[in-house]
């Protein structure tokens, strides 16, 4: 695990600012990351959560990520095609970011945001494809990977 993934908006290990969850705005959160190493030719970015009630919860999978990009801006719409990549379907059952959420008086949920550096150009997933199923597929391809985990709670 040698991807360097930073957010100018919470620390590893820190709690995710309200704006970014259910009790804000709902904002994707902005994330950055290194360069992948020789071969990489696109790049996944999947969030989940371990620590809901059923089990770990997808909350969000954009892929087919050129090369040459190295961060997403906070905000991104939540349209299933986006500038060239793709977004599956999370467990709250839509496209795109789906915010930090738990249960109120569940306790403190860690939220991972994990990137992975591919060896293919892209995935080719049907449009209505899952987060567990792009998972699947990347990590059929995975060259590297990096994570920045962030805490929530209500």
């Amino acid at each position: 695990m040698t991807l360097n993934v930073t957010s100018h908006a919470f620390k590893d290990g820190e709690e995710i600012p309200k704006v970014y969850s259910c009790d804000g705005e709902s904002r994707s959160v902005p994330l950055s990351w290194s360069q992948g190493p020789s071969g990489t030719q696109s790049y996944a970015v999947i969030c989940d959560d371990p620590d809901a009630p059923g089990g770990t919860f997808s909350h969000w999978a954009i892929y087919n990520i050129p090369a040459d990009r190295h961060q997403l801006n906070e905000s991104l719409p939540t349209d299933p095609l986006l500038e060239g990549m793709a977004q599956a379907k999370n467990d709250f059952g839509k496209f795109g970011y789906g915010p930090p959420c738990p249960p109120e008086g569940h306790g403190t949920h860690r939220y991972y945001f994990r990137v992975y550096a591919l060896d293919a150009p892209k995935l080719e997933l049907a449009q209505e494809s899952s987060v567990p199923q792009v998972e699947a597929a990347v990590k059929q391809h995975v060259l590297d990977m990096g994570q920045i985990m962030g805490t929530y709670v209500r």
